[in-house]
């Protein structure tokens, strides 16, 4: 099993640092940033269960990279660190989606009780996402099947379903190879052959009837992975 894995957005090189070690101390991997832009590019792209994300930033505020972050990934949680004379930032960011805040100075055990919650209210916070239409077919993800305009269905091996509906709960973004090996496959990816990712997109492209040729249903984006268009 995958360990978590923790985005810290931090300017403060002391706080980042000690959030950081009690994280890994914990058994949490982490990822960190102390800028707003690298913060914000970190979020987008990197395979994360979890960002705390410290709202006063060099570069982009930290109220605009959690807009950015609902935009592209609302279903990743975000844990925003405030002042104690931030309250309207505070009220602002949970309207905006954050899923809890931690007001400085904070303690260590009151951090990981607030970590350890919001994951457990949204260990994958699945989107209500099981059925769409795309051109010529439906796709229902519940059924794990694909059903065509001319009547015919096919079948998707459970393993196809949770593939195809990450990617669907993800459109529009792309998605690393990395992200879906912890995300979907459920392990950490490091020393993993990622070709067997390859072959499942294969196969949902021929289920799709999506041309491997040139697809349009699953893209390859160069360099970054997957993405359902």
């Amino acid at each position: 099993m995958a360990s978590r894995r923790i985005l810290v957005i931090e300017d403060d090189a002391a706080i980042r640092q000690g959030i950081v070690d009690a994280l890994s101390f914990h058994g949490f991997v982490t990822l960190e940033a102390g800028d707003g832009n690298a913060g914000l590019e970190a979020a987008r792209t990197s395979a994360c269960d979890l960002v705390l994300l410290d709202l006063i930033l060099p570069g982009k505020q930290g109220l605009d990279i959690l807009k950015e972050i609902r935009l592209e990934r609302p279903a990743l949680p975000v844990i925003i660190l405030t002042a104690k004379g931030e309250e309207q930032d505070r009220i602002t960011g949970l309207r905006l989606g954050a899923d809890d805040y931690v007001v400085k100075p904070f303690s260590i055990k009151e951090l990981m009780a607030r970590i350890e919650a919001v994951l457990r209210r949204s260990p994958e916070r699945p989107s209500d996402v099981t059925r769409m239409e795309i051109k010529g077919a439906v796709i229902d993800l519940g059924r794990c099947e694909l059903r065509f305009e001319d009547g015919t269905r096919s079948e998707l091996s459970e393993r196809e379903g949770e593939l195809l509906g990450y990617l669907v709960r993800n459109r529009g973004r792309a998605v690393s190879r990395e992200e879906i090996l912890m995300r979907v496959w459920r392990i950490e990816p490091r020393g993993v052959d990622s070709r067997t990712i390859d072959m499942h997109v294969a196969r949902l492209r021929e289920k799709l009837r999506d041309d491997a040729g040139e697809p349009q249903i699953i893209l390859t984006v160069r360099g970054k992975g997957y993405m359902f268009a």
